[in-house]
Parts: C-alpha cells; structure tokens; sequence
C-alpha cells in the first residue's frame, strides 16, 4: 500500500492544475554540468519544484569535483504562478567527491555525503506562451558528513574516527534557467 501511495502522490499532484514546466540551467551546462529540474503549479500562486545537479567530473582543472543533488523547493509567487518574483522554502541531499575551495592545490580531497536547507529568491519572465527565463539564487545551511582523502596515496588524511562534520551557512544554488511551459487543454 505505500509504494502505491508513492506512486499515485505525484500523479495526484501533477493532475490538480495544468502549467507545468522543465527548464535547464544556461550557465551551468557551457561547463558540462547538468542543472535541470521541473515546476508544477499547485495553486494561483504556489508551485513545487523538483530539481537536481550532476557535475560528473572526477577531475576539473586539476580538482575533484564530482557532485550529485537533488532540491525539491515550495515557491510562493506574487503576482501568479510562474511568473515574476518568487521566494521559497528548498531542501536537498547530495552526495560529492571535491575538494573544498580551502583545499584547492593540495593533494587532499573530500567525499561525503550533504544535507542543506535553505531559501530561494527569484524572478521568472516570460519570452512567449511557451519559452521563458527563471533566474534565482538560494542558500541556507549545509550539514556535511565526509572523510578526507589524500590523492597520492590511498589513506585518510583527516584523524576523524568515522566521518568529518561540517556545518556552513552559504549559497549553494543560482543560474538563469532556460524553462518550456507545457499547457495541458481544458475540456
């Protein structure tokens, strides 16, 4: 009964309004990073996002950076759903094999595992009835669990026991992304 319920809840969801959208990041895919996701409208002024971003390079200019994150995020519109300025509650798990920016030029490198929770500001516009722009940026906090590695040899360089902790306060998200509404016809 609940993998039905996890089924059908999305279903459930999609069926209750008829804007729907997907949209890519144009500043992140010039860089090989994927940054895609999709927003449905849940009321005149409410819509949910779900999104992730897959940065599949083990080495980029000499660095790890391979990152896997997934966001689901409320957004409340001012005017309507969809269309100019929004704030909203976002939370999202990742999971990465980096090397934190204090740690660039060194031989150390981290893999664990992120959790973050946060909120977002931004504007969507429209270019016509289908194509648009949403640009936005979010942050909040990020607990991170991870251990420390060294590249030139396979051991940990940290003395933690089982995992490192770490909790920051940052922004963790943003771009310009490019979004195709779908319109469903009314009966």
């Amino acid at each position: 009964m609940k993998k039905l319920f996890w089924i059908l809840l999305p279903t459930l969801i999609f069926a209750q309004r008829k804007d729907t959208q997907v949209k890519i990041n144009t500043l992140t895919a010039p860089l090989g990073i994927a940054n895609f996701g999709i927003e449905h409208a849940l009321t005149d002024n409410i819509t949910l996002q779900a999104d992730a971003l897959i940065s599949p390079w083990k080495s980029f200019s000499n660095n790890h950076l391979q990152i896997y994150m997934g966001f689901l995020e409320g957004r409340y519109y001012f005017n309507s759903a969809m269309n100019k300025f929004y704030v909203g509650p976002n939370i999202g798990l990742g999971f990465f094999d980096i090397q934190k920016w204090n740690y660039w030029n060194t031989n150390k490198y981290q893999r664990g595992v992120a959790f973050v929770a946060g909120a977002t500001v931004g504007y969507q516009f429209k270019i016509n009835e289908h194509w648009g722009i949403d640009a936005y940026i979010g942050g909040g906090h990020s607990e991170g669990n991870y251990k420390g590695y060294r590249k030139d040899i396979p051991e940990r360089y940290d003395s933690a026991q089982i995992f490192n902790k770490s909790g920051e306060w940052l922004i963790y998200r943003g771009g310009v992304m490019l979004t195709y509404k779908f319109k469903r016809k009314n009966k």
